[in-house]
């Protein structure tokens, strides 16, 4: 049963208007204390005033009445924990329309716990330092100070932070001043006077090293899970922009610890020319006078969009171009448009409530990392890519049947906290992105300017998006979008041809266990077909074909190529009869293809995912693969891979001949690229040449080709004899250290160890510790146990995971640690993003009706609450790929004995 608001939305008789909010960081105590004097509007007469506050102990509380100019202290004070909510009582009734200022003070420990106001930690002059920072998506700001936290209840604040002198303060808005701490309180804001009064034993003038107050600029009006602070030995690289429509100018800096610094510049360089970028396509500038970023060892999320100062863990915005990955640098540029694009949207205009998040996570997504990423860097074909980093995930999560509309209920921070998943990214990023190409980029991003200028500094809901766009476009677009918004779900449309040109098409839901029920099948989407024919001999694209109803009827020239969903740009599969789908691999792997490596991209994908749930035969997906074995588009191989690894996945268990066999026809596929390209990389590789060339290398050191895992070693060895990573490439960091882990010793382990605790680059780091779950013997596996134990960080606990998880040798072995200690990790993990993951993870990638029965029965009678959704989908997963193998078993044998038996001529 769906919660009523009234259950856990704060009550609407007060709202805050004004936060003076003053913090005292005592980075060796390990403490924060504060002091708040908000201004609060009463919309009805109240005696009482309710907000949130968590894992704080506040002081006693006062109030001023303005209209009476009298203080009153609280009577009572009553505390809920279940809502983190608490309610203080006063003697007077105030009357609606009257303004009150209330008073408050608290302490609190800085924990490791990277949500609320927390401690993170780095090496300086050989001993572990800490820092303090923020993190207040979606709920945590109510752990460190008393708030209304709720988007819709915007407010302005201004930030007062007492810190150590030789350390660096942060926030939001740049400091107005900033001098040392005066012992008898000269000078010091109102907030800072009472801390000091309340918590003598704070008060820095006793302390003997020296401190200082930094105070910082009121803000505009924000959502409190954006307000950001943060304390500690920072140092930064510095640029700036000069605004298109103002001519102003702003400084942007990037802060680190300062072992950092030194890889901070990309992430610098993409923020700088992104920003007028931005306020040219939404007509909008950005507001605030500076934007920093902030890089943190611990992280619980990728990135957070702080207004005016986005944080965010180490991989999402370092890079050294000398030692890093291509990948790093995409994922730094990924991430830093992600968040720039948030100070539009969510910033600026943000949700009115948690159930459409998808405003700004979608918009996000599709803005940084599509549409903006092409226009800087039109040579990584992010357009493309999308369809296997966004869409392919977002239709995955969706087939399930325990997946959620876009739009979707949020009763308390419980589900709010799991529904940052690629629903709420990338399905809503799909969505937009399908509704762009119908109505055209130009048109759609009018249609967004215009929602914007109408919403500046204020809450939004979907239909205020829609109506934007259907301004621009002249198209009644909530009509259009509605379903794809509100249902749970997508289609896939079933392609008949029934001669002399008629070709009937159908759309059904579809999920990936391939049985939906009446009930699960009402909904009819607005399905834009973009149906591609070569009437004319070129490739030409029919964006005005919709399919509102369960089927029509179109007229296509089926003699000459043609497909529906061009440029695979719609959230939908499409199913073509048997003989359709071998002609449209035909004409697929033409050298002169009338299909865009997008529409190749998306028929592979259409095809394995079509077989998993029975829709098609998993024979016919491979031989689609095989007529593209010739194939030169990177991305093209991006998604035979993504396809292949999903039938790879279900073999795990099976017949050691069969996996044999597999491994075969992987090898056959790659080592020709293999060969061709080579190990080396050359400043000269274009950005698909060095992609193409790690996976080809990857998969076929994960196919156990003799000849490619002898050289990944052989480059392996030689680093360690000599110390020059010349002969580690840093694309190829991850398969060689893995290949390394997985077929030496107790010496390879001890080496990838010590170069996990001591990195060059972030994404060293990762490589490494995905490198020591590849163990394959006992003694090695205990000990990346104990690591994981003992001494994986908080923010990479859920990645290794997912590396023991991937390795079949430690599969059940993680499952099994699970269990053994599931209560101390929902202890540790209950409040944390992490979680969702950890859960999927461990129990994804199993086969079995089994397994499915003995992970539910594990978890029968516990409180699932913080977790339930990933729990679902990963035994929704579960199921769908047992009936695929029960179903597809037989058939993948036979295909591969087939393989086997014709390759070298008719493949």
């Amino acid at each position: 049963m769906t919660a009523k608001p009234i259950d856990y939305r704060l009550p609407t008789d007060t709202r805050p208007t004004h936060y003076d909010l003053t913090f005292k960081t005592d980075l060796e105590e390990l403490k924060f204390y504060g002091y708040a004097i908000i201004d609060i509007d009463i919309l009805a007469d109240t005696d009482s005033i309710t907000f949130n506050a968590a894992d704080i102990d506040f002081t006693d509380a006062t109030i001023l009445d303005s209209s009476s100019g009298q203080v009153h202290a609280q009577i009572a004070r009553t505390d809920d924990s279940k809502q983190e909510r608490v309610q203080l009582k006063f003697p007077e009734t105030f009357k609606k329309g009257s303004k009150v200022q209330l008073s408050v003070g608290w302490k609190a420990e800085l924990t490791d716990s990277m949500n609320g106001y927390y401690r993170s930690s780095f090496e300086q002059d050989g001993k572990k330092a800490y820092y303090a920072l923020t993190q207040f998506e979606p709920t945590a700001a109510r752990r460190a100070f008393p708030v209304w936290d709720e988007p819709l209840l915007k407010s302005q604040y201004t930030v007062t932070l007492i810190s150590r002198s030789e350390t660096t303060s942060l926030s939001n808005m740049p400091a107005t001043s900033e001098h040392p701490y005066n012992a008898s309180g000269e000078g010091l804001p109102a907030g800072a006077k009472m801390l000091v009064s309340l918590y003598p034993h704070a008060d820095p003038s006793k302390a003997a090293n020296e401190w200082k107050v930094t105070t910082f600029e009121k803000s505009p009006p924000m959502s409190s899970y954006l307000l950001a602070f943060a304390n500690g030995n920072f140092k930064y690289l510095e640029d700036s922009y000069t605004s298109p429509l103002s001519g102003k100018s702003r400084k942007l800096r990037v802060y680190t610890t300062p072992d950092l610094i030194h890889q901070a510049q990309f992430a610098l360089d993409v923020k700088r020319d992104s920003l007028p970028i931005y306020e040219k396509i939404f007509d909008v500038e950005y507001p605030l006078p500076k934007l920093d970023t902030l890089v943190a060892a611990d992280f619980d999320a990728g990135a957070m969009e702080n207004w005016g100062l986005i944080t965010g863990r180490t991989t999402a915005f370092l890079y050294d171009p000398k030692k890093s990955s291509l990948s790093a640098k995409k994922r730094v540029a990924e991430v830093q448009l992600h968040e720039c694009a948030h100070m539009w949207f969510g910033d600026i205009t943000t949700m009115s409530w948690w159930d459409a998040l998808w405003l700004n996570e979608g918009f996000a997504t599709l803005m940084g990392e599509v549409i903006i990423m092409n226009k800087l860097f039109p040579e990584w074909k992010p357009h493309s890519d999308f369809i296997i980093s966004g869409l392919e995930r977002a239709l995955a999560l969706d087939a399930k049947r325990s997946s959620h509309p876009i739009m979707v209920d949020c009763p308390d921070a419980n589900q709010i906290n799991q529904i940052f998943d690629a629903l709420s990214y990338e399905k809503s990023a799909s969505v937009l992105r399908m509704l762009s190409e119908y109505v055209g980029e130009e048109k759609f991003l009018k249609g967004v300017s215009i929602y914007l200028k109408n919403h500046l500094y204020g809450n939004s809901e979907p239909v205020d998006l829609w109506n934007g766009i259907s301004q621009s476009t002249g198209v009644d677009i909530a009509k259009m979008m509605d379903n794809w918004v509100y249902k749970i779900g997508f289609p896939v449309v079933t392609v008949k041809e029934e001669g002399n040109g008629k070709v009937t098409v159908r759309q059904d839901r579809f999920l990936s266990s391939g049985d939906p029920t009446p009930e699960e099948n009402e909904t009819l989407w607005y399905i834009p077909l973009s149906v591609l024919s070569t009437d004319s001999g070129k490739p030409s694209i029919d964006r005005s074909v919709v399919l509102q109803d369960r089927e029509s009827t179109l007229s296509i020239d089926t003699s000459k190529p043609w497909k529906l969903n061009a440029g695979t740009s719609g959230v939908f599969r499409v199913a073509y009869e048997p003989e359709r789908l071998k002609q449209l691999g035909i004409w697929a792997s033409q050298k002169d293809s009338p299909f865009s490596l997008e529409d190749r991209m998306g028929l592979v994908s259409d095809a394995t995912i079509l077989a998993q749930a029975g829709v098609g035969q998993t024979s016919a997906a491979l031989d689609l693969i095989a007529s593209l074995h010739k194939e030169e588009e990177n991305l093209v191989w991006s998604a035979m891979a993504a396809s292949l690894s999903n039938i790879k996945g279900l073999l795990w268990e099976q017949p050691a001949e069969l996996r044999q066999s597999w491994n075969e026809w992987i090898n056959y596929l790659y080592l020709t690229i293999v060969k061709k390209l080579g190990y080396d990389y050359r400043p000269e590789d274009s950005a698909d040449v060095r992609e193409l060339r790690t996976r080809a290398i990857t998969n076929c050191a994960r196919a156990q080709e003799s000849t490619v895992v002898n050289e990944l070693v052989t480059r392996f060895n030689k680093f360690v004899e000599t110390k020059d990573d010349s002969s580690v490439p840093p694309d190829l960091q991850t398969i060689i250290y893995s290949m390394a882990v997985e077929h030496g010793g107790q010496k390879e382990f001890d080496t990838i160890k010590q170069i996990w605790k001591n990195p060059a680059t972030p994404s060293a780091k990762s490589a490494a510790g995905y490198a020591l779950t590849q163990v394959k013997t006992e003694d090695l596996t205990k000990q990346a146990f104990d690591l994981l134990t003992n001494e994986v960080q908080l923010q990479d606990w859920h990645s290794t995971v997912n590396g023991l998880s991937s390795n079949t040798f430690t599969r059940r072995k993680m499952a099994q640690y699970f269990y053994d200690n599931y209560d101390s990790i929902i202890k540790r993990y209950e409040g944390t993003f992490s979680i969702t993951y950890i859960v999927e993870y461990t129990f994804r990638n199993f086969t079995t009706e089994k397994d499915a029965e003995e992970i539910a029965e594990f978890f029968k009678g516990k409180d699932n609450s913080k977790y339930n959704l990933a729990l679902s989908q990963a035994l929704d997963n579960i199921k769908a790929n047992s009936k695929w193998l029960n179903r597809s078993q037989g058939d993948i044998e036979s295909w591969l004995a087939k393989f086997s038996k014709e390759k070298g001529s008719k493949l």
